[in-house]
Order: structure tokens, then C-alpha cells, then sequence
């Protein structure tokens, strides 16, 4: 009965130790056949756009079982309604992914008003952008081609998408720094739309994407058909050889609080337009997704595709280190209380 015993205890060794190197679940077969769907928070055609378009093909070929990826815009609130969607609305089943603007971190941290959402319980697949360049440029017409007469215009209009949006809060950094005389703000637009409204007259200034100047509006550059004053770059020293002779934005401060202001706009920044899934997801299509991102980023077809389709390099965050600079977010409530008075609709303060 002894040998009896030996050979089943042999044969269940036999049965565990190949089954404990499977995987616990088929990589193939989850996402094989389905679709997944990704909520982009801004319209169609905007900078956020072409980061996913440039992005979904690649990283398609490497999810396991090649699903199909399909956009659905929700613009509004500055990002707002599309993460209280993801975070609120959408089943944690690895089959929606939010790609939301740089505002989804800095409009938490900030405490603004209609966050439904806590940024420590999304999880990060990663960011496509996390080092760029911001630029403020006025329309030729006006005349403005130096720093002196630019702050001694008033009411300069300046286009953007909405409060607390990423462009309109950069813009009002702009003119908070370089000391613009009484500026008006005004919203409502997309990002194809203050090109249009610039070149209709409709508003005067903006604050722009370096690279999507590059791509989108070129002969602003080309033919000198705008004025550009000033640049922000993120992180500092982070120079675009086209716009290397601007003064960078953080010259223009007068104090250590107005450093450290823009050090958390650069930090919040470095988030990128942030990829992420649902609280609760599962952690096999989770680890499934992040991995194919981490090749997706990695790939010379999606950075010559990146390239493409927004006139600059891709500079990629690895899910792990979004994580990381999320947690890592300085929360100084002095400066937190004036980047809300920057970021909000009210008068700029004084200085």
C-alpha cells in the first residue's frame, strides 16, 4: 500500500508543478474578438485627438488578441465629464480606456469644482507627452512684435476651450507673468476653432502647443503670419529649436512663490494627456494593457506616427512612472491657492 501512496503523491506533484507555471488566465482569448472603447476628452480633430489616432493602431498590435479600438468624444469641462465618465459611469472590465487632457491631475490636486473623480484610484497606462513646450503668440495684425507693446495694449482677447482647460490656463500664466494690461479670456471654443478665430479676428492671442503649431498652423511660423513673445517648457530647459530665441516664461517672475508656481505647472504638466482605466479593473486586462502601452511606446512606428500627426516627438511616461509623479504632486496650499486664482475665472491677481 506504501508504493500505492508514493505513486499518487508522484502523480500529483506531476499535476501541480506544470500548472502552477500557466498563466491564470488566456491573454489571447480576453480581448480576443472584443472591442475597446476610448473616451477621448476633448472634440474631434483637437491635440488630444491626434495623440490617439497616432497611438491605436500600434498599440492595437500588441494587446493579445488583436480587438478592435474605437474612439467616442466627450468634451466638456475642461476634461471634467469625460474622467467623472471613466471614473463614475464606465464597468471596470479592461474594455474602456480614458484618454483624458494634461487638466486630469491639476484639476484634483487643485480642488476644483465638478471633480467627481480621486486621481489615486484610476490606474495609469501611461502618457504619450510628458515633456512639451507652450508658446504665446498674438495675431500679426495687431502689430504687437515686441514686449513693450504687448503689455501696454489693453484688453488683449485671449482664445481658449474652457475654464480650467489646459490652454486656458497656460494662457493665463502667460499674462499673468509677463504683466498683460486688463486681458480678456474668452472660451468656448475647440482647438481648431482659436486658429479660426484668430485668423476671423475674433480674438487676439492664444497660448499653443509648440508641436502643434508645427503641425496644425505652420505658416504662423513659415510666413510669420503671427507674433510669438514667450515660451513655457516642461521640464525647464527643455528647448524647441524654432523657438529657441524666446524668453522662456519663468524669466519673467519677480518672486520665489511665482518659481514655485510654475514649478507646479510644469509638475502637473508632466502627467501628460493621461491614460487610464476605471478603479476596480481587474488586474489581468490592467497588466494586459499596460505592457502593450509600454511596447506601443517603444515601437518606430508609433513615434514616426506621433511625429506625423502632431509635428513633434513623442516623450513617453511609463505607466509605473505617471503613477509615481501623480503621487508626487507638490500640494503647498499657498501655491495651490494661487494657481486656482490663476486657473480660474475671475480677475488676475495682483502681483
Amino acid at each position: 500500500m506504501k508504493w500505492k501512496s508514493l505513486l499518487c503523491e508522484l502523480a500529483l506533484a506531476l499535476f501541480i508543478v506544470p500548472a502552477s507555471n500557466l498563466p491564470l488566465y488566456s491573454q489571447s482569448s480576453f480581448y480576443q474578438g472584443k472591442t475597446i472603447t476610448v473616451i477621448v476628452s476633448s472634440d474631434a480633430g483637437g491635440t488630444v485627438d491626434m495623440r490617439v489616432k497616432a497611438l491605436t493602431p500600434v498599440f492595437r498590435k500588441y494587446i493579445p488578441g488583436n480587438p478592435i479600438i474605437a474612439t467616442e468624444y466627450m468634451p466638456g469641462g475642461g476634461g471634467r465629464k469625460a474622467a467623472n465618465h471613466v471614473y463614475r459611469s464606465v464597468r471596470p472590465d479592461g474594455l474602456t480606456i480614458g484618454s483624458m487632457s494634461t487638466t486630469l491631475v491639476a484639476a484634483a490636486v487643485l480642488g476644483e469644482s465638478g471633480v467627481l473623480y480621486t486621481i489615486d484610484r484610476f490606474i495609469y497606462l501611461g502618457a504619450p507627452d510628458g515633456s512639451t513646450q507652450h508658446v504665446f503668440l498674438t495675431r500679426k495684425e495687431l502689430g504687437l512684435s515686441t514686449l513693450d507693446k504687448l503689455r501696454t495694449t489693453s484688453g488683449i482677447r485671449i482664445g481658449a476651450q474652457s475654464i480650467g482647460h489646459q490652454i486656458y490656463i497656460v494662457g493665463r500664466l502667460f499674462a499673468f507673468l509677463i504683466g498683460l494690461k486688463e486681458p480678456k479670456f474668452v472660451v468656448g471654443y475647440s482647438g481648431p476653432e482659436i486658429d479660426l478665430a484668430l485668423n476671423r479676428g475674433e480674438v487676439d492671442a492664444r497660448a499653443h502647443l509648440v508641436g502643434t503649431v508645427m503641425q496644425r498652423t505652420p505658416e504662423l511660423v513659415e510666413k510669420g503670419l503671427a507674433d510669438f513673445h514667450a515660451v513655457l517648457e516642461t521640464p525647464k530647459g527643455n528647448r524647441h529649436p524654432r523657438f529657441a530665441h524666446l524668453p522662456e516664461l519663468e524669466s519673467f517672475a519677480k518672486s520665489d512663490k511665482e518659481r514655485r508656481l510654475l514649478s507646479l505647472q510644469r509638475t502637473l504638466r508632466l502627467t501628460g494627456s493621461t491614460l487610464i482605466l476605471p478603479p476596480g479593473t481587474a488586474k489581468e486586462p490592467a497588466e494586459i494593457l499596460q505592457e502593450a502601452i509600454r511596447k506601443t511606446f517603444k515601437d518606430p512606428a508609433y513615434l514616426e506616427a506621433y511625429r506625423k500627426a502632431t509635428g513633434e516627438d513623442a516623450t513617453p511616461v511609463m505607466p509605473e512612472d505617471l503613477q509615481r509623479i501623480v503621487k508626487e504632486v507638490p500640494r503647498d496650499p499657498e501655491i495651490v491657492g494661487l494657481f486656482n486664482r490663476i486657473a480660474g475665472p475671475d480677475s488676475l491677481p495682483d502681483r
